[in-house]
């Protein structure tokens, strides 16, 4: 056996170098019947049947199916005779005794799904759809997961309407599922439940996938943050399909917990669901929800719309207006956690709207923003220069300028130190803009001087023009 996987390594090795155009079909006979054969062969202590601790993948279990895998999609039509009696074999050891080889038979069927699909074998692929649908009782959360991805290859590549067992049956059995906590287990759940949303949403009923929203909310505290990010598209999708209004009332409950990690993916979802039906049905409730005396509420609000703000980019300058008495007292509120995420908000509002026709009411929130430059917080900080910066572009420079101008001589070297640095952001982002709004700095009955070696020609020279110099070299350097 040892020797059977180091050959069918090289064959991996091979073909998907050098593809399959040479081989004629005695060759490629022979070559099917060996991997059929060898794959069948396989002993559960090569594929490392107690395997399912720490990194349960076996070098052995996934040089057979990545052999068998690309074998397969090299040959491609190719593959079209024999695809009966791989579909036999995969059936056969999805009903084996010994876990591993149940995981390794559904993720062949994984892997070999869009050959399925191109060869034409759609009735093939129902078929072990339905299959896969009687083993979701699965004991084994690794091989439950490996036959959720095999389930979503089917699903992708048969379509929704053709697929066996039908969606609206299928996805009833998969609810109890997302309450699984293994994560494998959950990402591709999700996965699954976000392809049936976004392609066949209208074949459940808004009362199901009220139900799934319900159950994925607990997802949202998953430690991996793909399975964070599916979670939160999904519920984008589900959105699309039942309405914002339904998904909107659970969301916001939900900025009610104390768990900060729960509340932000929350507060992204909302703002997906915000980009995925329209700013318009979201911000009311948004607004509304903003007078609850709950400071988690309020920050949950406020990071809502910096997401939103961020994700809709040049339709921001529709709701500008809505948004900006809200904002206003964000920016002049006790909490400083209030203030920095106000800031990102304006932040991410002045990108999306500059050139657009709204610098009066960035100019008015920069107002309310400029005070807090001298925030001790170091992310407080970092969030007011990011919004100066932002309202910068929305602005320009010179602008800026005329605020920079009184303190970049303050007698407070804090004062001045922070000012600096304020200027030096503009000085990098539009010098260029800048120079039309530098102050005259006439300190008249200067004239042009030559160095302290003159030249003796330029001396004698009586129409050499001495005019007084609107800058002197020592403030013009300090400026510049």
């Amino acid at each position: 056996e040892p020797y059977r996987k180091m050959v069918m390594e090289t064959l991996d090795q091979v073909i998907s170098k050098l593809g399959t155009g040479d081989i004629d079909t005695r060759t490629e006979e022979i070559l099917m019947d060996g991997i059929l054969y060898a794959f069948q062969e396989q002993t559960t202590g090569t594929m490392n049947e107690e395997g399912f601790g720490a990194n349960g993948t076996d070098a052995g279990y996934h040089v057979m199916l990545n052999g068998f895998g690309t074998v397969c999609k090299a040959l491609h039509l190719r593959a079209k005779p024999y695809i009966p009696q791989i579909c036999g074999t995969i059936k056969w050891r999805l009903n084996h005794k010994s876990a591993r080889t149940r995981q390794q038979a559904a993720d062949l069927i994984a892997q070999i799904a869009p050959v399925l699909k191109d060869c034409g074998e759609e009735g093939l692929m129902g078929h072990l759809g339905v299959v896969l649908y009687e083993y979701l009782g699965e004991e084994y959360p690794e091989v439950l997961a490996s036959i959720l991805g095999a389930l979503t290859a089917i699903v992708s590549n048969i379509g929704i309407s053709k697929m066996t067992p039908p969606i609206k049956d299928l996805l009833p059995r998969l609810t109890p599922i997302l309450r699984n906590r293994q994560e494998k287990v959950q990402e591709t759940l999700i996965d699954l439940i976000g392809r049936i949303a976004d392609r066949g949403s209208e074949h459940i009923p808004a009362k199901e996938w009220m139900r799934i929203c319900f159950e994925m909310l607990d997802m949202l505290k998953a430690h991996k943050k793909t399975i964070r990010r599916a979670t939160v598209n999904t519920f984008g999708y589900i959105a699309r399909a039942v309405g914002p209004q339904d998904v909107l009332v659970t969301l916001l409950n939900n900025l009610k917990v104390q768990e900060r990690q729960n509340r932000v993916c929350t507060t992204v979802a909302i703002a997906i669901v915000a980009e995925t039906c329209g700013p318009f049905t979201v911000l009311p409730a948004l607004l509304n929800e903003y007078r609850v005396q709950d400071m988690n509420v309020q920050n949950g609000v406020l990071k809502t719309l910096s997401f939103l703000f961020e994700y809709i980019g040049e339709q921001g300058r529709d709701y500008i207006n809505s948004v900006t008495n809200l904002l206003v007292d964000a920016l002049i509120d006790r909490d400083e956690v209030h203030r920095q995420t106000a800031m990102s908000c304006v932040s991410h509002m002045s990108l999306g709207v500059a050139n657009l026709g709204c610098e009066e009411q960035i100019l008015h929130l920069f107002n309310h923003l400029w005070p807090n430059i001298f925030e001790e917080s170091p992310h407080v900080l970092t969030a007011c220069m990011n919004a100066v910066n932002g309202c910068r572009v929305a602005l320009g420079p010179g602008v800026i300028l005329m605020y920079t101008l009184q303190g970049l001589f303050h007698p407070a070297r804090r004062v001045r130190d922070t000012i600096w640095r304020v200027y030096n952001n503009l000085y990098i982002g539009g010098s260029d803009a800048l120079v039309a709004f530098y102050p005259r700095l006439d300190f008249g009955g200067d004239t042009i001087q030559f160095g302290d070696d003159k030249d003796e020609d330029m001396e004698e020279d009586a129409n050499v023009d001495l005019t007084p110099l609107c800058y002197r070299r020592h403030e013009l350097e300090m400026v510049i």
